[in-house]
């Protein structure tokens, strides 16, 4: 007798499902996509921003963002960055993983229906803002026009490029602007760090929800040239997800005061988060 995902999550939220790797993506030199199935096909549906525990035996678990899904696998775009990941990015496909999820409410989609969006990432934080993208893009007559403002260390720091210079551009009524900190012989595009470079573009904040992710010193001067150009905090979203935890709000790691990122988010406003104790 076959047991359902949501048979699994009633008896304890915290067993993986068994999956495995079906493709792997070289998308930087230390950031690999991996695409996770399992024997019934896609694990579950999640919707844009939320995330999954993703756990290799004998090494252990961590919480990723799902940075899109296909028919029937979801993609984790993942960062060399310790143990566990080390040990993702020697694996090969057909290697079995774990899986469970989704966790987090995600991004906001019924309140961005209808505007225009601007994307702003940089790094590995394009990740989980392309999960929205692609939702956007999939379902194009839902939103208005999308602008996506991207950078990175370097010219080889760049993930999805395909995305970035093939896919995203095609789209109807789509910008793609991506500069990069430091630009080699390879690169002739803008050069310069995410905040002043989105100044230099300066897109009209009438009607626009701003979807911003990356690291905290990037949103940190980002939010200071939105200020400048007069964005409604209320109309910013950023996600905490490296916050995340347990995903469950047990383990008690991911509180912000008596908010639990896990439970409450980790996708907020800018006016949320400014209503928090400074503790992220």
């Amino acid at each position: 007798m076959s047991v359902s995902v949501e048979d699994i999550k009633k008896i304890n939220p915290l067993v993986p499902i068994e999956g495995k790797i079906i493709d792997i993506i070289q998308e930087t030199p230390d950031v690999k996509t991996f695409h996770v199935t399992t024997e019934n096909g896609k694990p579950f549906t999640p919707m844009p921003g939320q995330l999954a525990m993703l756990s290799l035996l004998g090494v252990g678990e961590a919480m990723f963002s799902i940075t899109s899904q296909g028919e029937n696998h979801l993609e984790f775009a993942i960062k060399k960055t310790g143990l566990l990941t080390d040990a993702l990015h020697e694996a090969q496909v057909g290697q079995e993983v774990g899986v469970r999820g989704p966790y987090g409410n995600g991004f906001p989609v019924d309140m961005v229906k209808g505007k225009d969006v601007l994307f702003i990432a940089g790094g590995i934080g394009l990740a989980p803002v392309r999960s929205l993208i692609n939702y956007c893009v999939e379902n194009r007559d839902d939103f208005g026009k999308l602008q996506i403002v991207y950078g990175s260390r370097s010219p080889n720091d760049l993930c999805f490029r395909d995305d970035l210079f093939e896919n995203w551009p095609k789209v109807k009524d789509t910008e793609v602007n991506v500069t990069v900190d430091r630009g080699d012989d390879t690169w002739d595009g803008p050069v310069g760090f995410v905040p002043a470079y989105l100044e230099e573009l300066n897109p009209d904040p009438k009607g626009k929800v701003t979807i911003v992710c990356g690291p905290p010193i990037m949103i940190k001067f980002v939010m200071q040239s939105l200020d400048k150009m007069k964005y409604n905090h209320d109309d910013i979203i950023t996600t905490l997800e490296m916050r995340m935890k347990c995903g469950i709000g047990k383990c008690g790691r991911c509180n912000i005061g008596s908010c639990f990122v896990c439970l409450d988010g980790p996708v907020f406003t800018m006016t949320q988060l400014s209503e928090m104790p400074n503790e992220f």
